[in-house]
């Protein structure tokens, strides 16, 4: 059951073994604790300082990342040996040990290394990932409202059905894509160009920026554009029309 530890001071504490999984931490003072083993899952860590704790995984435990916010987070000298951190989330100002290759354990942030990553139907609504590597990622009805890719790679990826409702695709690379019955609407496209798509039928595009008059004309003369967006019920034809 989530508890509310808002500001929670447990600098130099001995809190090993805690189940700390959904609890909120943001700005708690965490300096020198004793972690090992606490299972942080789904924790919200935003701002919360964690330098020189020990954060090994024990005999008995793995400490456990999984899903955590921690963006704004700083970990600066801390002890991660053996720590899970698949689906932890942090931003440029999130401070790492500086020995901890940090983008390619699983977690959610700019310059993530995601290649072929299963996050379908995953929540990644305004997140900053941008420049990050998604190539042949399954982001199949994952939620990518408002998120930041630009820069991002993402070539074969599969975004069927994805909301990206004002997402950010400035510069993104989407060679081979999927974007079949994906919600488009309002997106960024400045400086995206592709010469190859799996799929766009049933995908939105209404109020989309910055795509290329090659781009639409591209995109206008593939196969299955008169299908309809399931809720939107917009063509995708009509949409890449109308701007």
């Amino acid at each position: 059951m989530k508890e509310d530890l808002y500001q929670f001071q447990g600098a130099g504490q001995t809190l090993d073994h805690r189940d700390w999984s959904h609890d909120i931490l943001i700005r708690s003072d965490l300096r020198g604790a004793d972690l090992r083993g606490g299972n942080f899952s789904y924790s919200d860590l935003r701002a919360a300082n964690l330098q020189n704790a020990d954060l090994r995984s024990s005999l008995l435990l793995h400490t456990c990342f999984w899903r955590a916010d921690l963006r704004g987070a700083d970990l600066r000298d801390a002890t991660i040996r053996e720590c899970r951190w698949q689906g932890a989330i942090y931003d440029r100002f999130t401070q790492f040990p500086p020995d901890f290759n940090y983008r390619t354990v699983g977690m959610l942030g700019p310059k993530a290394q995601l290649n072929g990553a299963q996050l379908n139907t995953a929540n990644l609504r305004y997140l900053d990932l941008s420049e990050s590597s998604l190539l042949g990622a399954y982001l199949g009805g994952a939620d990518l409202t408002g998120a930041n890719l630009m820069g991002a790679r993402l070539s074969q990826a599969d975004l069927r059905y994805a909301f990206l409702v004002g997402a950010n695709l400035q510069n993104a690379r989407l060679e081979g894509a999927n974007l079949s019955g994906a919600d488009l609407r309002a997106t960024n496209w400045e400086g995206v160009e592709l010469e190859r798509v799996e799929d766009i039928s049933g995908a939105d595009f209404s109020m989309a920026v910055g795509l290329s008059e090659r781009l639409r004309q591209f995109f206008l003369h593939l196969t299955g554009i008169d299908q309809t967006h399931a809720l939107t019920r917009q063509s995708t034809r009509r949409s890449l029309e109308i701007g």
